[in-house]
């Protein structure tokens, strides 16, 4: 194996396919990196696996001798890192097990371990489903939420984003048992997708958002059984394995009925969240909001120790007063996570299930329960 490339190419794609390799690997070749350079296509392929994330990228180089092998993930990414803005050559020489690197003025030999006893990078079963994605769908289902999906892992599957495609629409939904954040993005017309019933890790998922935030393609071509999922565009490809177990029906927790609607400017609610939020109790992070019909007005209270912050800001307000609590975490990466200049607040008690849906914008719905203030 011989080839060099741009240090800039090397490092960008190391880095990122970096990312699957495990802090404490099953097997230690797993703690490395997959280098395979191809003489006849000209490339560079790097991939890591840590036995459930596996990430390829596949980049131009100047191949003078075909050949693979691994190296050790972090000593590769520190020493990249370090290299002058140049070209970037390795060597290995046949039979040997130590790798020759050069750039400008460094030099290094670095020991490594046969490609032939790297892990298969999971594949899909034949029946697998297979379809093409816009780009700008799955990112947009992503970030509005993400944030919500659970990060204890004893929940198992609510630490995933549940993908579910129907009628001309894909619908993402994340949910950590204190709230719940659904996108549905309309997709292609014409675009055939299976029926999608499948749930991967978020980690897998945030992952997938930064690859996707750094190319120039518009879709992206996926395919799962029900174990595995792939996502591959032109030169990167991410695997993760889908979470076992059923997704719960979050449908069924969405009121169909409201006894209060409020329409607020999203702009000034975040930023009246934010300042009363500075004396909220770090552990509840508590913010009382009292709806005032009369006055049009909501008025935003954290108290923490003898301190109390207050602020206030007009809205539109359509049924009876109310004192209301929440989060003020969970509220504020909500109402982040929409874009739009309103949105509206239902409610119908102080102790049930309130929803937050952009106006004008993307369909989406944040639920959120409140927290029962003590008398």
């Amino acid at each position: 194996m011989k080839f060099s490339s741009p240090k800039s190419d090397i490092a960008n794609y190391l880095s990122f396919v970096s990312r699957a390799v495990s802090t404490r690997p099953l097997l230690p070749i797993m703690g490395n990196i997959f280098l395979s350079s191809d003489l006849e296509t000209q490339t560079l392929t790097l991939k890591a696996y840590d036995g459930t994330l596996a990430i390829q990228s596949e980049f131009p180089a100047q191949v003078s001798r075909s050949g693979n092998f691994t190296l050790p993930a972090r000593l590769l990414n520190d020493i990249t890192a370090k290299l002058p803005d140049a070209d970037v050559c390795m060597d290995l020489e046949p039979n040997s097990e130590q790798v020759s690197i050069t750039c400008g003025s460094a030099r290094y030999r670095l020991p490594g371990m046969s490609a032939e006893e790297f892990p298969e990078l999971p594949k899909v079963s034949s029946a697998a489903h297979r379809t093409v994605l816009p780009v700008s769908a799955v990112i947009e289902g992503l970030r509005s939420t993400m944030f919500a999906a659970s990060t204890d892992e004893t929940k198992n599957v609510l630490t995933g984003i549940h993908l579910s495609a129907h009628d001309q629409h894909l619908e993402f939904a994340a949910t950590d048992g204190h709230r719940l954040a659904i996108l549905q993005v309309p997709l292609t017309d014409g675009e055939e997708v299976p029926s999608v019933q499948v749930t991967p890790p978020t980690r897998a998922l945030r992952e997938l958002e930064k690859m996707l935030a750094k190319q120039t393609e518009e879709a992206i071509a996926v395919q799962f059984d029900h174990i595995q999922m792939i996502f591959e565009l032109a030169r990167q490809t991410l695997t993760t394995r889908l979470l076992d177990g059923n997704y719960p029906n979050y449908r069924q927790l969405l009121p169909k009925q409201f006894e209060r609607q409020i329409t607020l400017d999203r702009k000034a609610f975040i930023a009246a969240l934010e300042r009363v939020a500075v004396l909220a109790d770090n552990q509840t992070h508590l913010v009382k909001l009292q709806i005032d019909s009369l006055k049009q007005e909501i008025v935003l209270t954290a108290e923490a120790y003898s301190a109390t912050g207050q602020d206030s800001l007009p809205a539109q307000i359509i049924g009876d007063s109310i004192q209301i609590a929440f989060n003020e975490r969970y509220l504020q990466e909500g109402i982040k996570a929409m874009t739009t200049t309103e949105v509206q607040m239902q409610i119908n008690t102080p102790v049930s299930p309130v929803v937050f849906t952009p106006v004008g914008g993307p369909k989406m719905t944040y639920l959120i329960m409140p927290v029962q203030i003590r008398s």
